[in-house]
């Protein structure tokens, strides 16, 4: 089973730019997409084969995820079943006989940390709901989770400590979640690799190459075994960040 995840930064904007065609090169039997910005009604977007899953945010133009399955899931829940977190439209969570799985855009704590200590909330409960899952069945998530894990995950580490997405208190929590039983697929299998799956589009980042590996795909421990690869498509443009890629057997 191949799965996509891609944060395509404005659904409608990216499919100017040869986003069909590209997911057409990718085919996945699971696509799943970060910030769509859109409202209900405002995209026809369907891929011949695949049945969609929308969560839109109530703000307009913001947010919203997306996920497009070959295979028809037992149930889909849109949200974490937390009022707080349940108006961005950030998660949605697909159901399937042998795991569940989880698209999410995890909420950026902002130029200034304005939203840190809202993400710190965000951090415990998202935990905790996948958790809950997790006692159910194995567990992959996918999606932009905005922290660059460890040093490895970022071009300039010192520079950008404390910067959003680089805390030690977005690090922290990622490795709690780590603790609870998940693996980042990508870097068990490449531990040493350097690959980012966003840049800014200041200051020519993406020809520089200085870029974060903030989109990840994880999965529960047991599901170690079905991990066939974990890829990054850094050469996929149309987006600041780039597709990854997870194949369970």
């Amino acid at each position: 089973m191949k799965m996509i995840s891609w944060n395509v930064n404005g659904l409608r904007a990216i499919d100017k730019k040869g986003f069909r065609e590209n997911i057409a090169s990718l085919a996945p039997d699971i696509l799943a997409l970060q910030e769509t910005k859109l409202q209900e009604g405002q995209t026809d977007m369907a891929f011949e084969g695949y049945t969609s899953y929308w969560n839109y945010a109530e703000k307009k133009g913001y947010s919203g995820t997306a996920v497009f399955t070959r295979q028809e899931p037992l149930n889909v829940t849109l949200g974490i079943g937390k009022e707080v977190h349940d108006h961005e439209g950030r998660v949605i969570t697909l159901e399937f006989d042998d795991l569940y799985f989880v698209c999410v855009y995890v909420p950026n704590s902002q130029d200034g940390l304005k939203r840190l200590d809202y993400r710190m909330t965000w951090e415990d409960d998202f935990c905790s709901y996948l958790k809950g899952l997790d006692a159910q069945k194995p567990v992959v998530i996918c999606g932009d989770m905005n922290v660059a894990h460890n040093e490895i995950d970022i071009k300039n580490p010192s520079s950008n400590h404390h910067n959003a997405g680089f805390t030690d208190e977005e690090r922290g929590k990622f490795s709690d979640l780590l603790s609870a039983g998940f693996i980042d697929t990508y870097r068990d299998l490449h531990p040493d690799t350097v690959e980012y799956s966003w840049w800014s589009y200041r200051f020519k980042a993406r020809e520089r190459n200085a870029g974060w590996r903030i989109d990840y795909f994880l999965a529960s421990e047991r599901l170690r075994s079905r991990i066939e690869s974990a890829s990054i498509h850094t050469d996929v443009m149309g987006s600041d960040h780039c597709p990854v890629e997870l194949v369970l057997s």
